[in-house]
């Protein structure tokens, strides 16, 4: 490990921190960069352990205007992350994303779709019977829904393996790699001065990331900053039934907030996020029993063919939960020079990394923002200016 200075130091090296690095050594390859990760096999990282999935279907123009970036990166992504000739597999499936509305929600979905055209996304209003001729299981017969939103441009992909991308991508630019845990971020006088790491190492730089995901508000606590964010355990199942779909159905939302991802025949993941699903660091056990006495009775409403079916497989991974108003963080907190949070995106970040990548390093360097996020500034925390979005939209 190097003991001279470095310029910018990111507290964990997930998708965000990957790819704030490789902006920044795009934009200026002279940069020292430390990418610190505590746990390299990335067992219980948020990235690795999401479901990897894009949308444009969102009701804050920022938030649209993020996911469509993304979609012009992700269109040469393979080539513009190659290292040494070699081209990431990242997987995307533009299968489309199919979001119910009932009619209380119906207003609001119909608000975030005139947002969403005017702005250039490729989102279309379905009636329940043209929302069937698209995912054929659903039932349309009592009721359930209104309508949907289709977003034919959505997709899913293979988040760990975005995240290799951005990382060999950063080092091959000249980031170093180090795997350790930050126990401290440390400050004088209003300016960040580096980390401290458990081994009682310093590394010292004017720059300190917080990209630390779940664990982002107990490492802002150790430099006085206190973050209205908290980690909530989520819970993914996998099922298997006995429809075999001749092609793959799009992600399905019911207007509940739960969640289906057709992954090929008869197999489906299938998620919910609840209230009363634990805040925590460590938990990553998963429970049959929520899933039968929760999940599967709703699919089964809307899905009849989901009567029968089996669960196969399940796991649990970190949501940073924004309890302010479930957007991102980002920008430098104020008061502490040098700080700068990219946090809080309640499920929704993996999608968004390529444009925070850009921005973060755009505020790092003191560029002009080619997309200006600063709605999403940590000052509103401290101004109680919160940025909602839909409540119908929480994966």
């Amino acid at each position: 490990m190097n003991n001279q200075p470095y310029d910018v130091i990111f507290v964990g090296a997930g998708v965000m921190g990957c790819a704030i690095a490789t902006n920044l050594l795009r934009r200026d390859s002279q940069l020292k960069i430390a990418l610190i990760e505590k746990d390299l096999s990335y067992e219980f990282s948020s990235t690795v352990l999401s479901d990897g999935n894009s949308r444009v279907q969102f009701n804050v123009k920022e938030n649209i205007q993020m996911s469509l970036y993304a979609l012009e990166v992700l269109k040469t992504f393979a080539e513009d992350m190659a290292v040494d000739g070699e081209k990431p597999e990242i997987g995307f499936r533009q299968q489309g994303n199919l979001f119910l509305t009932d009619e209380v929600g119906r207003a609001e979905v119909q608000a975030g779709l005139a947002l969403q055209q005017s702005l250039g996304g490729e989102v279309a209003w379905l009636t329940p019977a043209e929302a069937k001729a698209i995912y054929p299981l659903l039932n349309i017969e009592d009721g359930l829904f209104v309508g949907a939103t289709f977003g034919r441009k959505d997709g899913t992909m293979l988040p760990q393996a975005v995240l290799e991308a951005y990382k060999k991508k950063a080092v091959a630019l000249g980031a170093e790699l180090i795997e350790a845990e930050v126990t401290a971020v440390r400050h004088q006088n209003n300016q960040v001065t580096g980390v401290q790491l458990k081994n009682g190492d310093v590394l010292s730089a004017g720059v300190v990331v917080n990209s630390a995901g779940g664990w982002g508000t107990q490492i802002a606590r150790t430099c006085g900053v206190e973050l209205p964010m908290k980690p909530v355990m989520r819970q993914v199942y996998v099922v298997e039934t006995a429809v075999r779909p001749d092609k793959i159905l799009p992600l399905l939302l019911l207007p509940s907030g739960t969640y289906l991802i057709h992954e090929g025949h008869g197999i489906f993941m299938t998620a919910h996020s609840h209230p009363d699903d634990p805040v925590t660091t460590t938990d990553f056990s998963w429970q049959r029993h929520k899933f039968e006495e929760r999940i599967w009775p709703e699919l089964a409403e809307f899905l009849p063919d989901f009567d029968s079916l089996r669960l196969t497989d399940g796991w649990a991974g970190i949501y940073a939960v924004n309890t302010f108003d479930g957007n991102a963080i980002l920008g430098e907190w104020p008061g502490l020079r040098g700080f700068f949070l990219v946090n809080g995106f309640s499920g929704h970040g993996f999608q968004q990394c390529h444009a925070v990548g850009r921005y973060l390093a755009e505020c790092i360097l003191g560029l002009p923002p080619a997309l200006d996020l600063s709605i999403f500034s940590p000052r509103r925390i401290l101004e109680n200016t919160p940025v909602f979005e839909n409540k119908q939209k929480i994966i």
